[in-house]
């Protein structure tokens, strides 16, 4: 494609002068200096692609179909993608749900296929009605955006509403599939699309949420984010050549030591460095979390420049796509493919699929400094552009309503330059305002709802969709969340935030394992044996240069119990004291 040969120019890249070889990052690119396990033996066989190009869309080899899951079988009935790109969708929506789910092939567009177009169908809790997950590089939205997602859901009153996910995005609730066609129209109007944001698919592109504003930022993330996920969309008209994957992958480019972006937990991770005077990335693969297994990123012993940031995610996704595993989607992520062929010999089907096939190894010059104190964006903080500034709102568990967007949609616009930014922690910043607005602006009646300055445990609250609207989800999450929090911050004090996390499934969408304390859904017994909703507790995640995953701490505690098990953790790990004792 031709944008794999774009130039960048020097102003949105860092003067590799700035940094020493001594601000290395504990999640290092590099890797250690020990002997290597010699690589797994590997058939020549097992090297042949399973999937082959037919009629311009990727499908499974006859010969490798054996075994394979029902996702899979789902694809190899019909495209998933001619939805969309031979306007499948237009006759769907004409047809009553109902009537679709009288034939298997159409109640599979409707419960699998449409997860190509970002369509969630939720069929346990609001039968009929659909999440649509939009496409939104580095969490960048503008106010014209904002203001069209807030119209759609706006006419499905009580049953539409909006939520920021944890991939810096949005999800629209209440959908209805006749309304989807128009839907395509208004989104392509305003620059958005939601195609090939579910399922077997390319998730979100995360980057630094302060990405050109931030006088200590390392790079500028938003070129590489935008051409990422121009890649993977085919500028947003379908990119079959890596829309059937074996299963999710979630890229980042880092752009900040602060790691906003969370490199430890996604399947390629970009991380920048410099190399004989060039400034590139070094690659981290890998990271994942699942039902049955979780794992940090690893080093893939590579470095690119900035030229090759599209073509070395095309030749991972590439390699990805032709050798991953298609039976048991439990071990369908892209670790299992790196396990089984070894670091050395995944790395070997990256650079064959490279445009020059070759790939240069990491460099020791990274650029992420090893001790470094994670910033607070919540707040009103100074801009590199003199004169400037941007505020990070709270947005209690992200969840928004259509007359909050419009509101959010007009701030940007009378205090800033329209645009609105999203974090992984389902917060907003909007950036670009002039100081002299910056008084007028705290007297909003919206920051009194999402506030700059919230409590201190609400600052690090994360919560998915929870069994209010995803069929998946064992608990209810959002609003439990929120009572939880207010209940222990009644009970205890704290001079510092903890990151509290909850998730209603073992899919753990809200990343219970990166928290301070993480909650993960589940049924149990009280004490009187009757079955009630709790959740697995996790303790001890970190983010940041000292990044690791937290581990479970108390298995099935009744989420009736959750207050005085935490205040406990809160005072014997995070010097929380109790409020009676707090004078």
């Amino acid at each position: 494609m031709a944008f794999f040969s774009i130039k960048f120019l020097a102003p949105s890249l860092p003067n590799p002068t700035r940094f020493s070889k001594s601000t290395t990052v504990k999640l290092n690119a590099t890797p250690p200096q020990t002997v290597a396990a010699p690589p797994p033996e590997v058939a020549a066989e097992r090297l042949e692609p399973r999937v082959e190009e037919k009629d311009g869309y990727w499908i499974l080899k006859e010969q490798f179909r054996q075994g394979i899951n029902p996702q899979e079988k789902v694809k190899i009935e019909k495209e998933p993608m001619k939805l969309f790109m031979e306007n499948g969708i237009e006759e769907l929506a004409k047809i009553p749900i109902e009537e679709i789910d009288q034939s298997k092939l159409t109640k599979d567009d409707i419960d699998v296929r449409l997860k190509w177009l970002g369509l969630f169908h939720r069929r346990k809790n609001q039968y009929g009605r659909f999440m649509m997950r939009l496409k939104l590089p580095n969490g960048v939205t503008t106010s014209a955006q904002t203001r069209y997602l807030a119209s759609v859901i706006k006419k499905y009153g009580e049953e539409g509403c909006a939520d920021i996910t944890t991939r810096q995005n949005w999800q629209i609730r209440g959908v209805v599939l006749p309304d989807v066609p128009e839907i395509l129209k208004g989104l392509e109007e305003v620059g958005l699309t939601s195609l090939q944001s579910g399922m077997d698919n390319v998730r979100n592109p995360v980057g630094n949420p302060l990405a050109g504003i931030d006088p200590e930022e390392i790079v500028d993330t938003r070129p590489y984010t935008n051409l990422l996920s121009q890649f993977i969309t085919g500028n947003s008209r379908g990119n079959p050549a890596v829309s059937n994957l074996p299963r999710k992958w979630n890229p980042c480019v880092v752009g900040s030591h602060d790691l906003y972006e969370h490199p430890h937990i996604n399947d390629l991770a970009y991380m920048p460095a410099t190399k004989d005077g060039r400034f590139g990335f070094n690659l981290l693969v890998g990271g994942f979390f699942s039902a049955k297994r979780c794992d940090e990123a690893i080093p893939l012993d590579a470095w690119v420049p900035t030229d090759d940031v599209v073509p070395v995610c095309k030749a991972i996704l590439e390699a990805f796509r032709d050798l991953g595993f298609r039976g048991n989607r439990q071990k369908c992520r892209m670790m299992w493919l790196i396990d089984e062929l070894g670091v050395e010999g995944f790395r070997a089907e990256v650079e064959n699929r490279m445009p020059q096939q070759e790939l240069e190894r990491a460099s020791p010059d990274e650029l992420v400094k090893k001790q470094w104190e994670r910033r607070d964006y919540l707040g009103v903080h100074p801009q590199k552009q003199e004169g400037y500034s941007y505020i990070g709102l709270h947005i209690p568990v992200g969840r928004v309503q259509a007359d909050d967007m419009d509101d959010l949609a007009r701030l940007a616009d009378d205090y800033g330059s329209g645009e609105l930014r999203l974090t992984v922690e389902q917060n907003i910043i909007i950036p670009n305002i002039e100081n002299s607005k910056i008084e007028a602006l705290l007297k909003e009646p919206l920051l009194s709802k999402f506030s700059p300055d919230p409590p201190i445990l609400m600052k690090g609250l994360v919560a998915c969709t929870g069994n209010q609207f995803c069929g998946q989800a064992i608990i209810e999450t959002k609003a439990r969340a929120l009572k939880i929090t207010e209940e222990i911050q009644r009970q205890v004090s704290l001079t510092r935030p903890v990151r509290m996390h909850w998730t209603g499934c073992p899919n753990t969408c809200a990343q219970v394992q990166v928290a301070d304390i993480g909650f993960m859904g589940c049924l149990t017994r009280d004490k009187d044996k009757k079955t009630v909703e709790g959740a697995d507790v996790f303790l001890g995640g970190r983010i940041g240069s000292d990044s690791h995953l937290g581990e479970v701490y108390k298995k099935a505690v009744p989420c009736d119990d959750l207050v005085p098990l935490v205040v406990d953790l809160l005072i014997k790990n995070f010097g929380a004291v109790p409020r009676e004792r707090e004078d």
